[in-house]
C-alpha cells in the first residue's frame, strides 16, 4: 500500500503522523511511504532520516493526497486538506467530529473513509490512541495553568505551591480519567491543594489509592462543582464522553462567580469544552478573558511538545497503520472490532452514533457501511 504523510498545517502543530522508525516498519514489509518534505522537522527528523528509513520525499501536500491510498496524520484535516481528499482514500488521524459540523460535512462530501484515533477502543477498555495525548495534555495543563496564573499573563499572581507562610493554590480538576489523573499527579507534585471531581466512584477510589491524601476526591454533582469551582484558583476541564460533545459542567454564571484572575484550562475543548465560556484557541493566541477569568483552550496542546507526543502517539497507532496497510481497510476493519469503532465516516455516511446524534445525521452501522 502507498501510505502518505503530509506536513501538519494547523497553527503551531509540530507533530507528524509517522516517525522514521515507523516508516522503516512499513517499508521493510514492502509498503511505500510518501513523506511531504519538512514534515518531521518539528521532531528533529530531517528528510534524510526518512529517506534512510525507505520513504520517498514529496515536494508538497497535493502530491501526497493525489497519490496515497492511506493518509496518516495527527490533527484533523484543515479546509485545504479536506478539499484534496478522494473517495478512494482512507484517512487515519484525530478527527473530534462531534463539535465540528463544518469538518463533518466536508468529510461526508469527500466520500473518503475516515478513521478517528480518538474512538478506537481496546479489549481491556479505554481509548488507547487517545490515551498518550491525554497523558501529555493532562500534564501540560498544570504548567499552562501555572503560567496563566502569573500576573504578566492576566492571572492573579499566585504560585502553585506557595511558600512557607503563604498557602498554595487551589486546583479543581473536573474529571478523573487519563487527563484528570495526569493533571492531578503533576499538580500534587507542585505542592498545590488538589481536588478531583468525578461521577464514577471507582475512578475516585483509584485516585485515592494511587495519590492518597495529597488529593481530595469529590463526587460530581451540581452543588459540589459549584463549591469547588468558585473556590479554585485554577480549574482544569478534563471531561470526556467518547466520540460525543463534552457536557457543559460549568455555566457562564458560575464562571462569573470565580475569583478575579483565576484560570480555566479546558482540555476538553477538542470535544467542544466542558465550560460554557470556553472557545477554541491556538498556541499563537492561547488565552482570552471572560468575567476576569483567564481561559486557556488550545485545541492541540501536545503539539507544543512534538517530539514526546509524536513518539508516544506512534507507539499506539503503528499496529493499526500496519494492519490497514497489510490487510486493506475493509478486511482490517471487519476483523478488528476495536479498530472498527474508530470508523466515523465512510463513503458519505456517518458511522459513529455519538457524532451522528450530536450533529443531526442518521448513523449507519460500520459493518453495514462496509458491506454496502
Amino acid at each position: 500500500m502507498l501510505v502518505g504523510v503530509p506536513k501538519e498545517i494547523k497553527t503551531h502543530e509540530y507533530r507528524v503522523g509517522l516517525t522514521p522508525s515507523s516508516v522503516r516498519e512499513l517499508t521493510t514489509r514492502g509498503h511505500q511511504v510518501l513523506m511531504e518534505t519538512g514534515a518531521g522537522i518539528g521532531i528533529s527528523a530531517a528528510d534524510a532520516d526518512y529517506e534512510r528509513a525507505g520513504a520517498i520525499i514529496a515536494s508538497n501536500a497535493e502530491e501526497i493526497f493525489a497519490r496515497a491510498e492511506l493518509i496518516v496524520k495527527v490533527k484533523e484535516p484543515q479546509a485545504r486538506e479536506r478539499a484534496l481528499l478522494r473517495d478512494t482514500q482512507v484517512l487515519f488521524t484525530y478527527l473530534h467530529l462531534a463539535p465540528d459540523a463544518e469538518q463533518t460535512r466536508a468529510l461526508v462530501a469527500s466520500g473518503a473513509t475516515c478513521i478517528a484515533y480518538e474512538t478506537v477502543t481496546a479489549s481491556g477498555g479505554g481509548l488507547p490512541l487517545l490515551a498518550p495525548m491525554s497523558e501529555v495534555a493532562g500534564r501540560m495543563s498544570v504548567q499552562a495553568g501555572a503560567r496563566c496564573l502569573e500576573r504578566e499573563h492576566g492571572g492573579m499572581g499566585i504560585l502553585l505551591g506557595g511558600v512557607p507562610g503563604v498557602p498554595p493554590a487551589r486546583i479543581a480538576v473536573l474529571g478523573g480519567g487519563v487527563v484528570g489523573f495526569n493533571a492531578a499527579q503533576i499538580a500534587v507534585g507542585s505542592g498545590a491543594q488538589v481536588v478531583v471531581i468525578d461521577r464514577d466512584i471507582e475512578v475516585l477510589r483509584r485516585i485515592d489509592r494511587l495519590l492518597g491524601a495529597r488529593v481530595v476526591t469529590v463526587y460530581s454533582n451540581q452543588d459540589n462543582i459549584e463549591r469547588q469551582v468558585s473556590a479554585a484558583d485554577l480549574v482544569i476541564g478534563a471531561v470526556l464522553i467518547p466520540g460525543a460533545a463534552a457536557p457543559k459542567l460549568v455555566s457562564a454564571a458560575l464562571v462569573a462567580r470565580m475569583k478575579p484572575g483565576a484560570v480555566i484550562v479546558d482540555v476538553s475543548i477538542d470535544q467542544g469544552g466542558c465550560i460554557e465560556t470556553s472557545r477554541p484557541t491556538t498556541h499563537a493566541d492561547p488565552t482570552y478573558v471572560v468575567g476576569g477569568v483567564v481561559h486557556y483552550c488550545v485545541t492541540n496542546m501536545p503539539g507544543a511538545v512534538p517530539r514526546t507526543s509524536t513518539y508516544a502517539l506512534n507507539n499506539a497507532t503503528l499496529p493499526h497503520v500496519l494492519a490497514l496497510a497489510e490487510q486493506g481497510y475493509r478486511k482490517a476493519l471487519r476483523a478488528n472490532a476495536h479498530l472498527r469503532a474508530g470508523l466515523n465516516v465512510h463513503r458519505g455516511k456517518v458511522t459513529n452514533h455519538e457524532v451522528a446524534a450530536a450533529l443531526g445525521y442518521s448513523a449507519i452501522d460500520p459493518l453495514d457501511a462496509l458491506a454496502a
